[in-house]
């Protein structure tokens, strides 16, 4: 059956109608072939977005607008088109011929032609379809007519209000800069931080009005300024450890982030600068480091006092004191008491072994300074290398072995008192920086810079004759001055023999606390200690008695003191010691011991019993005790050089 007339006319006229309405669509639009990747027909919307003309694009392979890392995003969107009949997607992105890859939306039909299946493709250009939106929004503001720009404008200025409330109600200080580094604008709290107005900032490069030093006065580079590095990097830059300079010309202690402003191409217009002033945080927190290095080194000089202590108690075990009731002994308490409240420097002079430290002792317990130690340094026990260390410390790598920091005893002093024994054996290059000290009171570590200030009360002794040495020029005379304020001159034993038998009970007194003994000085030993002469003077002293319990028999002490020069013994000394004595013996016996004993010494000082050398004085026991033993045991008519029998 033919169509009707009507039928094919229309038909005839719809197919030009149909290839007009093709060219004539306001989206670009292309026929294609999937099976075969070609394009067939293109209207002009296609060629202008993709930028090539008909014939061109008629040339060119579908898969030839995309880049190869798209072709699987290609076939997907293909095979969804021929499966469903339609199907969109604004993952492809066709290449201009610029080579540009354009940010669109395909959206594709299937058709049904002469046994194919084409495809009817419309690309939407997404940038312009955005632009058209806001001119779009833009035309609705503009029909509307004033009442919506007042709304607008009512709005922009509700913004800008509620912004300068934040800022003018902000604690912290708030600025804004442009792209040179000019202020924009200030708020209340910054001017109120850095002195400045509003009107004397904004428009100025601030940089070069708060922050063109730092704080130690080193000059800081704009280029190096974090505020101006987020024009450059655009990122947000937080500081802290900075000053800002007031206008008064005080720097303000401050920690600040710059953040970066950008306009709406995406390019940094400027930044925002938010600070607050951490003054008193940093005050207090270098009060608190302060305080910590303060406890450091407490701590430190506490466990070198407590090791002084420690040292002093293994080397001297025995009560301390000045034991004596001679004149000699009372002058020097006299002199003690005198100076000791006093901060004048004392030099004791003596023979080794008469207590001059402990006159020094006596003169810092007896001062203000006796809640500090006393130290003690005996001068003439350091290596010479060691001397300027071992008074004023050393820095850590000072020297070789220096692994750490290290007090001196002037600075373990400090507040107290510094004992220099044998101070005549103190280099003499060394002796100008320890004259420094008392007359200054400061002083550097060993490879230190650091000047230290000390407050101590100087101490010295010696067994030398200091003038004499500062004749020979072994010793510095300005020093030996400065030393020799208050001199105090320590007695050599043999010049106060009536002190021998107080100082002999008191080391006796001590020895028998730590034997647990009952021994006692006999009269004998106290003569026999008060006739030598003591070269040695206490020290010595304090060893004979030492020795002296070590030596005890049968409850009786042995004192053993070295002979005086040109002394001869008895001529039976040695068999006397040869004796052989019973361990215990009845009372008859040690009657005849006695006996025999008394007939010897008579016999070996020709009967003679007074006088030096008589028979008492060699059994050292009084003349008249022996005379009364003597008439007790029956003993008369002695004759000595015969070796008769007495009595």
């Amino acid at each position: 059956m033919e169509p009707a007339p009507l039928d094919r006319a229309v038909r005839e006229i719809s197919e030009p109608l149909r290839a007009l309405a093709f060219d004539a669509l306001p989206e670009a639009a292309l026929l294609l072939d999937p099976g075969a990747d070609a394009i067939l027909d293109v209207n002009e919307e296609a060629c202008a977005l993709l930028g090539r003309d008909r014939v061109t694009l008629l040339a060119t392979r579908i898969s030839a607008l995309h880049d190869a890392e798209q072709f699987p995003a290609l076939i997907v969107f293909t095979q969804a088109v021929l499966d469903r009949g339609a199907y969109w997607s604004h993952s492809l992105a066709p290449l201009h011929a610029s080579g540009t890859p354009l940010r669109v939306e395909y959206a594709a039909r299937t058709l049904a032609a002469d046994g194919r299946t084409l495809v009817l493709l419309t690309i939407n250009d997404l940038e312009q379809r955005h632009r058209r939106h806001v001119d779009a929004a833009a035309d609705d503001y503009i029909h509307d007519g004033l009442p919506a720009w007042q709304r607008v404008e009512r709005m922009f200025q509700d913004i800008e209000r509620e912004n300068q409330l934040i800022l003018t109600a902000a604690g912290e200080g708030i600025y804004g800069v442009n792209a040179e580094g000019k202020a924009t604008f200030v708020n209340p709290a910054a001017e109120r931080m850095l002195g400045w107005s509003a009107d004397e900032l904004v428009g100025r490069s601030i940089h070069a009005v708060m922050h063109h030093t730092h704080h130690d006065g080193r000059p800081y580079p704009d280029h190096d300024c974090p505020i101006y590095a987020a024009f450059r990097d655009g990122a947000v830059h937080t500081v802290d450890g900075e000053v800002f300079w007031r206008k008064d010309g005080k720097p303000v202690w401050v920690e600040y982030t710059s953040t970066p402003i950008r306009d709406r191409g995406g390019d940094v217009a400027g930044a925002v600068v938010v600070f607050r002033d951490v003054s008193q945080r940093r005050d207090a927190d270098e009060k608190l480091h302060a305080a910590l290095a303060e406890v450091d080194r407490l701590r430190e000089r506490l466990q070198l006092e407590n090791d002084y202590l420690q040292e002093e108690i293994r080397i001297e075990t025995n009560p301390r004191g000045i034991i004596g009731q001679s004149e000699a002994i009372q002058t020097t308490l006299r002199q003690v008491k005198l100076v000791a409240p006093t901060t004048a420097a004392v030099l004791i002079t003596g023979e080794s072994g008469t207590g001059k430290e402990l006159i020094a002792r006596a003169i810092h317990e007896a001062s203000t300074r006796s809640g500090r130690p006393l130290i003690r340094v005996n001068c003439a026990a350091i290596p010479r290398e060691l001397f300027e260390s071992e008074f004023f410390g050393h820095a850590r790598g000072a020297f070789t072995g220096a692994v750490r920091d290290r007090i001196g005893r002037f600075e373990l002093a400090d507040g107290g008192t510094l004992f220099l024994d044998e101070i005549g054996e103190i280099p003499l290059e060394l002796q100008g920086k320890l004259l420094r000290v008392l007359q200054e009171g400061n002083f550097e570590r060993v490879g230190d810079e650091r000047t230290r200030n000390v407050d101590v009360r100087l101490i010295a002794a010696t067994n030398r004759d200091l003038k004499q040495e500062v004749q020979r020029g072994r010793f510095r005379e300005d020093l030996y001055f400065r030393l020799n304020v208050f001199p105090i001159e320590s007695v050599p034993l043999r010049e106060r023999r009536e002190d021998i038998p107080l100082l002999a009970q008191h080391f006796l007194a001590s020895e028998r606390r730590e034997l647990k003994s009952e021994l006692r000085l006999s009269q004998g030993d106290v003569r026999r200690l008060m006739r030598y002469d003591w070269p040695g003077n206490v020290r010595e002293l304090q060893n004979v008695i030492e020795r002296a319990t070590i030596l005890a028999q049968n409850g009786r002490l042995r004192i053993d003191l070295p002979e005086p020069s040109g002394h001869h013994p008895a001529p039976n000394a040695g068999r006397q010691k040869s004796d052989v004595r019973p361990a215990v013996m009845t009372a008859a016996e040690l009657r005849d011991l006695e006996r025999a004993n008394i007939v010897a010494a008579l016999r070996a000082c020709g009967g003679k019993v007074f006088g030096d050398d008589g028979a008492a004085a060699m059994l050292d026991v009084k003349p008249t005790t022996l005379a009364s033993r003597i008439k007790v045991l029956g003993i008369t008519s002695p004759r000595a050089r015969n070796g008769d029998p007495v009595g």
